[in-house]
């Protein structure tokens, strides 16, 4: 195939994603010095349509990137008003006291946010500064300078036929170069991975961990709304099956986000976490909260869990990772939009300094120190222990070893050192034989409803005549092994019913890939037990539209 020529735009910097990290960085490159040239390329079909988050956040990346952003209307309104913690029966619930807990775990002084709308005023604040922000921009290739380091991006590529040939239509897109690329992708971002390897950023980290969070927002009636009221639970549903938990949130407008959290390095392939997730709808304390009320919204993202002995190197040539595209979530907290945000900070700072010495492309390690070594070193470490002890010997160690050991920690020592995690989520992933399939009840399309249905809801559109954004290293994979083998994890573990295997007329398997459902969670890239689903990005402005999320 001959070489595809494409025009080129010259930055000083260009940032991958329009998220609270990328934003954040692209604010504070103007804010130092208001003559650099920046971009930002953003996937989605409008800034804030791919941001799904809890989310209660902590204003300290916000306060220290806009101190006035009160009086600037950022639709940070809702403070927390109370903390709830409950261990669930299957009927019941046992209430676990705050008192005993660090105070990094209070939740006093945080807000009760849709980190879509945030990121919507970010991106305001940045056009004002003359920051360039392109939405519907899929960032689909690295480019690649004389010495190997990252000098661009490929974005905008519109056009392919489903065999990847040029359609009548093609937009073979640009090449955006920068001094610096950003990458600000998120969780398990398909240029950030390509970089992490190239670099072999992770050589000397543990391996990466990750959730599976999925959200669903519902209006609910008026007499049962509590704005400002955070209930965070454990146990039921899951039991020995997974870890995890869940999470119910009041906004404003009698609204209330309800969503559940599954590790993904649980063992039985007969897991459904979405399953899990519509049932835990029908605990008495949830049937209460939301009979007579209405789900708006649904979606689903994977969560970087691995934390501090998790973080790659940060720094490579001619860029950084910020924010969860590394992993920054402190997973006790439930939070890491504040190191997000922290990062992009950070790394804008160490850009600046870096162009002011001349030095395109090497950041010299300033960015890496000042991540580990400040507020996000200071609000990952303590807690670093407590996912490795959840995941090797459950949730009562976890709460009890993990809680003794984040309090220790605020005075500076820890006795169990630094844990490490073991095995990959693929790799966790046991064997059909060895394991009994989970049986969940059918949803009932009041409080629980089927994946398909539930899809709709994230309002999730792809244009069907486009190479497939999901591919296989090798397509006899899914039938020769994973599905006798593992029982074809696939068509559970996915909450948008991307995957199913079909009988043919024949009576043989065929494996199924429905893309146009995917809603970017990027749980096959991460859970598939023999690596083989590649996650890329589908042309700009597909995939899911998220409204208040």
């Amino acid at each position: 195939m001959a070489e595809i020529e494409r025009e080129s735009m010259e930055y000083d910097v260009v940032i991958v994603g329009a998220g609270p990290a990328g934003l954040s960085s692209a604010i504070r490159l103007k804010q130092i010095n208001p003559e650099l040239s920046v971009v930002v390329l953003e996937k989605g079909s409008e800034v804030g349509a791919h941001i799904l988050s809890g989310a209660v956040l902590d204003p300290i990346g916000l306060n220290k990137l806009i101190p006035d952003w009160k009086e600037k209307g950022a639709p940070v309104t809702v403070p927390v008003e109370d903390d709830n913690f409950y261990m669930l029966g299957e009927a019941g619930k046992l209430k676990i006291p705050t008192w005993p807990m660090p105070p990094l775990m209070h939740n006093h002084g945080n807000y009760i946010v849709s980190m879509g709308n945030v990121c919507r005023w970010l991106a305001e604040q940045a056009e004002a500064l003359e920051v360039e922000i392109f939405p519907g921009m899929s960032c689909s290739e690295l480019v690649y300078g004389e010495n190997g380091e990252v000098k661009g991006v490929i974005a905008g590529e519109f056009g392919k036929n489903p065999d990847g040939t040029a359609g009548d239509g093609y937009e073979p897109g640009m090449e955006l170069h920068g001094k610096y690329v950003l990458l600000g992708e998120g969780v398990r971002g398909s240029l950030s991975k390509q970089v992490i390897a190239k670099y072999e950023l992770d050589a000397h980290c543990d391996v990466q961990k990750y959730g599976l969070g999925m959200k669903e927002l519902w209006e609910i009636d008026p007499a049962k709304h509590k704005p400002g009221s955070v209930t965070h639970t454990m146990g039921w549903p899951l039991g020995s099956h997974a870890g995890g938990g869940s999470f119910i949130y009041h906004l404003d407008n009698n609204q209330v986000y309800v969503g559940f959290v599954v590790h993904l390095g649980y063992e039985n392939p007969y897991m459904n976490p979405y399953l899990a997730f519509q049932q835990f709808k029908h605990h008495p304390m949830v049937k209460d909260l939301l009979e007579g009320g209405k789900r708006v919204a649904y979606g689903a993202r994977a969560i970087s869990e691995g934390g501090w002995q998790s973080l790659p190197k940060l720094e490579f040539p001619g860029g950084a990772l910020l924010g969860c595209a590394a992993g920054m979530v402190n997973v006790p907290r439930i939070k890491g939009n504040h190191n997000a945000m922290l990062s992009g900070i950070a790394a804008a700072e160490a850009v600046v300094e870096a162009l002011a010495e001349d030095r395109a492309g090497d950041l010299g390690g300033a960015y890496d120190k000042a991540v580990r070594q400040g507020e996000i070193g200071k609000d990952l470490k303590p807690v670093r222990n407590v996912k490795p002890l959840w995941s090797k010997y459950g949730l009562m160690a976890s709460l009890v070893g993990g809680g003794v050991d984040m309090w220790t920690n605020t005075f500076g020592f820890s006795a169990l050192g630094t844990l490490k995690h073991g095995k990959t989520d693929a790799e966790a992933t046991g064997e059909a034989k060895d394991h009994k399939p989970i049986d969940y009840p059918k949803p009932d399309g009041k409080l629980s409803f089927d994946r398909l249905t539930n899809v709709s809801f994230s309002f999730t559109n792809h244009e069907e005549h486009q190479p497939a954004h999901l591919t296989l290293k090798d397509a006899s994979v899914p039938v020769d092994i994973n599905l006798p083998t593992y029982a074809g994890p696939s068509q559970r573990y996915c909450p948008a019913g991307v995957y199913e295997f079909v009988k043919d007329d024949d009576g043989s398997d065929r494996f199924v890939i429905n893309f146009q459902n995917c809603v970017h969670c990027k749980t096959c890239d991460i859970k598939d037990p023999r690596q083989n689903i590649v996650w890329t990005v589908p042309q700009g402005g597909d995939g899911p539209n998220y409204p208040n999320m």
